[in-house]
């Protein structure tokens, strides 16, 4: 990050919180609140933090004394500039509770997952449809059994959840097989560091499967704070229910566009915004004149529910439903119009009238799941088969897309190769990870209409890679906006590397002030290994022995011995057993504490860009809770010294863009 200077927080949680936009113009109004005596005081904050775009209109001048005043009796304390920081984010939080009470009142936790991690107000009726859900889908699980089902009616869910046994068992509902029960700690009584680890396999699984946690940690889980506890089952939820939104998964919406244009519209929206295009398709054909736009006011008076419910269930179809004036009644008729279709969990009639987005959602999904009313169109099926990446290209995608939803950056990225080609995103990737380094004046943020400017916005990202030592050769920034796949992946996987090193280099204690390589990082592993007495060592990143996944079940082993079941652990001499242990190693290591993407055929198969990412984190962790000497990098270290492959390096399957320029050397 040599030459970028940005605005730097020693709590890299707080810092975390921020994206260095924000963290300029924070730190602008902190300086402009310095009183005579040049010192920033609690009572200089009120007219200053009033004026911030969070806050104005929402909180007076008068609110934000009052609320300063409940945390410090004296107002006249000088603060620093991390406790500005702090204080803006209570009152952040306090202002969108007030908006939640207000003018949001029924806002989505589904639909806007990261302001829900912030928000203190929970919706009773949202808890009984989660509280259901839970019920149904893990009532017949042999460790919860004994405590389902539920009651809604009382904290019995909160305190279920405080052992974060629950909270994994649901992401595994949501998403089968990204948790391996194996590796949750499951006894009736647990101690503090068994629970502890729950909730780390619980948060580092759930961004796995793309839900966003940024302002989760596991202490908030340890407690059960309601509202963080429900922003999280929320985003879990929805991710099971928006599963088929696609084309992979559901080929036949194809139905729903008419040329290739509208085709790469169609995958570069969210699930909930192709759920709503599915939605107007029904009504449209059924003669509906409105557009439905949202999950919450479009739905009020239940006619475009009873228009859709006719369309897709003429069986059960009746007029009754569009005749009655009284929009309760009308809304209890739709109910129990899509009971008849097994729908029947998510909404109540007063969750209709009151245009309760979270459960309108829900309910539509659902919808969707029993009876999509799509056609079989053999033809545009075929063509949305051809359009599929191959396996480890989609894997990869799907791993660049969640590792960047997890730096909580404001855009949500849904289809990676679609929504990288503003080059918006990637800017704020790169003014995440290197402080900056944007220009933002320089920058367009979408929608963008003029072509030449999405190919600006390129051209500044390929300038920074170039200036971070990038391997660009011959590469563009319109080969990013053509949605070139290959160039995407490389520069995302220099990306992705380049963060890793950094952060390792930044544990200046252990790397000694020296760049950290890729030779080290393997280095460091086998030397690991080799000092519990074990005998497994790897060869390069690419070595086939992985395979079976035993060193890694060694390595974890090394740096935490508890960690490791091996009662649990088979030889990996068969594909089955390969697969069983490399599921073992990403929960084990998320469970340690490690945020990683990769599947488990990328274990299997020897991926060696996600074999690098694997290692480097169990190694960033180790650094950071162990401190001994066996973990310090040395200035020398001959041991492997034949290494001389970089998984960054040029290949034929990424051309030159995929080397990682001087990091890359050994």
């Amino acid at each position: 990050m040599s030459g970028f200077v940005g605005v730097v927080v020693s709590d890299q949680n707080l810092q975390s919180q921020f994206t260095q936009v924000e963290l300029r113009g924070l730190h602008s109004n902190f300086v402009s609140a310095r009183n005579e005596s040049e010192k920033v005081t609690l009572d200089n904050l009120p007219p200053v933090m009033c004026k911030l775009k969070a806050l104005k209109d929402i909180l007076t001048e008068d609110d934000i004394s009052r609320i300063l005043n409940e945390s410090s009796s004296d107002m006249t304390e000088e603060i620093d500039f991390e406790s500005f920081l702090r204080a803006y984010l209570d009152l952040q939080k306090r202002a969108t509770a007030k908006l939640g009470n207000t003018k949001l009142k029924g806002s989505s936790s589904f639909l806007k997952a990261r302001t829900t991690t912030i928000r203190h107000n929970i919706s009773e009726s949202e808890k009984t449809s989660y509280v259901a859900h839970i019920n149904n889908f893990l009532r017949e699980d042999n460790f919860l059994k004994d405590y389902l089902p539920i009651d809604p009616s009382t904290n019995a869910l909160f305190d279920l959840a405080k052992d974060g046994v629950l909270l994994c068992k649901l992401i595994n509902v949501a998403v089968t097989g990204t948790i391996d029960e194996r590796a949750i700690n499951t006894k009736k009584v647990l101690n503090p560091w068994e629970r502890n680890e729950n909730h780390t396999l619980c948060l580092n699984s759930a961004k796995a499967i793309g839900c966003t946690v940024v302002n989760i940690g596991t202490q908030d889980l340890v407690e059960a704070r309601p509202h963080l506890v429900v922003g999280l089952i929320s985003q879990i939820i929805k991710i099971q229910l928006l599963a088929d939104l696609n084309l992979k998964r559901t080929p036949q919406l194809m139905e729903l566009v008419e040329d290739s244009k509208d085709v790469e519209e169609l995958i570069g929206l969210a699930p909930e915004k192709v759920l709503l295009k599915w939605m107007n398709f029904h009504l449209k054909k059924a003669g509906y004149k409105k557009t439905v736009n949202n999950f919450s006011s479009d739905l009020k008076d239940g006619e475009a529910y009873a228009h859709l419910l006719n369309t897709l269930a003429p069986e059960h179809g009746t007029s009754t439903t569009l005749d009655t004036k009284d929009p309760t009644e009308r809304a209890n008729l739709i109910i129990q119009q899509a009971e008849k279709l097994d729908c029947k969990r998510y909404v109540t009639p007063q969750d209709i009238v009151e245009g309760s987005a979270n459960l309108n959602l829900a309910f539509v999904a659902q919808i969707f799941q029993h009876r999509n009313g799509l056609s079989v169109d053999t033809k545009k099926i075929s063509f949305a088969e051809m359009m599929e990446d191959d396996a480890e290209t989609s894997r990869e995608e799907r791993c660049f897309r969640l590792w960047i939803n997890s730096l909580g950056i404001d855009t949500y990225i849904n289809n990676l190769f679609d929504n990288v080609r503003t080059g918006w995103v990637l800017l704020e990737v790169l003014d995440k990870i290197a402080p900056g380094s944007v220009n933002w004046k320089q920058a367009t943020k979408p929608p963008i209409k003029m072509p030449f400017r999405k190919v600006e916005n390129c051209n500044q990202v390929i300038r920074i890679g170039k200036e971070l030592n990038f391997s660009l050769v011959n590469v563009a920034g319109n080969d990013i906006v053509q949605g070139n796949k290959k160039l995407i992946l490389a520069f995302l996987w220099q990306l992705m590397r380049f963060t890793m090193l950094q952060l390792l280099k930044n544990l200046r204690f252990h790397a000694q002030g020296k760049e950290i390589t890729d030779a080290d990082i393997l280095n460091w592993a086998n030397r690991k290994v080799k000092s519990a007495g074990r005998k497994s060592q790897m060869e390069s990143f690419k070595d086939k022995s992985l395979s079976n996944g035993m060193f890694f079940l060694e390595l974890l082993s090394a740096v935490e011995p508890r960690v490791v079941n091996w009662s649990v652990v088979t030889k990996g001499e068969t594909d089955e057993d390969k697969k069983l242990n490399a599921t073992y190693i990403i929960s084990v290591a998320r469970k340690l504490g490690c945020s990683i993407f990769l599947l488990p055929e990328d274990i299997i198969e020897v991926n060696s860009k996600m074999i690098l990412t694997l290692t480097a984190s169990i190694m960033y962790w180790s650094l950071q809770h162990k401190a001994d000497t066996p973990d310090t990098i040395p200035e020398e270290d001959n041991e492997n010294a034949a290494y001389d492959e970089s998984p960054a390096a040029p290949t034929d399957e990424y051309p030159a863009a995929a080397a990682g320029g001087d990091n890359a050397s050994s």
